[in-house]
């Protein structure tokens, strides 16, 4: 079959996605990748703050994957998790121990990709899903014992943005938890000039360069230390952010 106009700029923006060390990335990575590629606003001083919309469309991208076949490190669909937790283990006392740190994602799919890129072993920090919700009562248990706290990784969309919030009523949230939004915010979206999705102004979490998102996900995770109550506060989940980091 003829090659398409987006062929070589999808393989070059695969390799990006996989740098700098052959990183796994999910197909709409892939896609907000094409996007930089054709159209490298991300490259632009951060005080020029604004998003953007697609330069490509998603079918013109999907006609360009269909032709070239096989992409080294494109994830498929993630698969469903186990229907109880620590099924996986033969670890009998695996709820015996203390959780100081747990990451819930929004998006299925991203949090199959910082699994598969070894998050919860770099940041010895699980990874689940609202896909995942309710958490196992052998999970907050482990969250109470070690007065631990959930992050939310959420993308910067209306129902994104209430997710932390929602939270409380989708799984049982254990008295001294706390829950630590970490983006994607409106106000963190602009300065890297993220793509924003077609028709509305909400930007997805998987359009942030998969480097820079385990980066600022493991720092956040790790190196985060609120104080005060250890409840959710909206007011201070507002003024931190993954990428209140720096990306380089």
């Amino acid at each position: 079959m003829r090659a398409g106009p987006f062929d070589r700029v999808l393989r070059l923006a695969a390799r990006r996605a996989a740098a700098p060390n052959g990183l796994l990335f999910t197909e709409r990575q892939l896609y907000y990748e094409v996007c930089r590629t054709v159209l490298p606003v991300h490259r632009l001083p951060r005080r020029l703050a604004f998003t953007v919309p697609p330069v490509v469309s998603y079918r013109a991208f999907r006609a360009a994957l269909d032709r070239i076949g096989e992409v080294p490190g494109l994830l498929g669909p993630p698969r469903p998790r186990p229907a109880t937790a620590g099924a996986h283990t033969p670890e009998r006392d695996l709820f015996d121990y203390g959780l100081p740190r747990l990451l819930i994602c929004g998006s299925a799919a991203v949090a199959a990709m910082l699994r598969a890129n070894g998050i919860p072993m770099e940041s010895a920090c699980p990874v689940v899903s609202a896909a995942d919700l309710p958490l196992a009562p052998g999970i907050t248990a482990m969250l109470a014992r070690a007065h631990g706290t959930v992050y939310v990784l959420h993308d910067a969309s209306p129902a994104g943005l209430v997710f932390p919030e929602r939270l409380p009523a989708l799984t049982d949230i254990p008295d001294g938890v706390g829950i630590v939004p970490i983006g994607l915010r409106p106000a963190q979206t602009a300065p890297l000039h993220l793509t924003h999705m077609s028709g509305s102004r909400a930007v997805e979490v998987e359009s942030v360069n998969p480097a820079v998102l385990l980066r600022s996900v493991h720092r956040l995770v790790r190196d985060v230390h609120r104080t005060g109550s250890p409840l959710i506060d909206i007011r201070r989940a507002r003024r931190t952010g993954f990428l209140t980091w720096p990306a380089s």
